[in-house]
This record gives structure tokens, sequence and C-alpha cells, in this order.
């Protein structure tokens, strides 16, 4: 269920429900299918097979892989590179993107276009475009 999926090369990851009489619970029989597709999801539920760190970066569940020493450097690093980001835009595309999960892509342009109006009067979006110009980082501040 995370945003961006980072894993140390030693790690791995079941969905091994059906082994043990059950079935994936906490959205994975919902998210899967939409993460991998309905033949992937289907493998890796009905068989409950365990996949290391490079198997889950080919199919998908895994955005990098990184030698376990790193996993926390690597984490942080990219944490950063968001945070440095417009917080209420980087709020606002995890939003829109969520909604744009369950809906034709007329209506999800027009809910972008509703999001945008507000966040065009921020300070952020003015600092954002100052920046640019000037050729400089951004200094967000959520306002």
């Amino acid at each position: 269920g995370c945003d961006i999926r980072i894993m140390a090369e030693s790690a791995k990851l079941a969905a091994a429900f059906v082994k043990r009489g059950v079935v994936p619970e906490s959205g994975g029989t919902w998210l899967l299918p939409r993460m991998l597709g309905w033949a992937k999801a289907s493998e890796l539920i009905f068989t409950g097979r365990t996949l290391g760190a490079r198997e889950c970066l080919e199919w998908g569940l895994a955005n990098e892989v990184v030698p376990g020493a790193e996993l926390m450097s690597r984490a942080t690093a990219v944490a950063r590179e968001i945070a440095a980001n417009a917080p209420l835009a980087v709020q606002a595309s995890k939003r829109m993107m969520r909604m744009g999960l369950n809906e034709n892509f007329h209506d999800h342009v027009h809910h972008v276009y509703l999001q945008l109006l507000p966040l065009f009067k921020t300070q952020d979006m003015a600092e954002g475009m100052n920046a640019f110009m000037e050729k400089r980082e951004p200094k967000f501040e959520g306002r």
C-alpha cells in the first residue's frame, strides 16, 4: 500500500495467505490486480509464492532494490527529494492520482482543473515560478 517501495537486496515478499487457508487482507485483493494486472496478481495470490527483491522489481512491486546497508539512506534521500517540493502540490497530486483510479478521463481532467485553481493562489506556486525564472532552487513553505 506504499506509494514508493524501496527494497533491500535481501528482502522478500509473499502473499502466502492461501498457504494459511485465508484470503489476502488489508486490500491485497483490491491493490494487487490494479498494480500488477489480473494475471500476475492471480499468480502471486493463488500460488502464495515468495518473491525476492529482484523479482519484486521485475514485477513492479518495488521501485528499486539497493544493498541492505544503503536502504535507510536511499529511502531518506527519496523522502528529502519529495519534501523539497511544494507540499500542497504533492498532496494534491496524490489525491488526484487516487481519484483517477475510479473515474473516467473527462471527469478526471475536470477534477485536476479544480485542484489547480486554489494552487494558483498559493505562495508556493509563486515561489516555484520565481525560482524557475531565476534559475535557483525553490524554498517552499506549504502556503
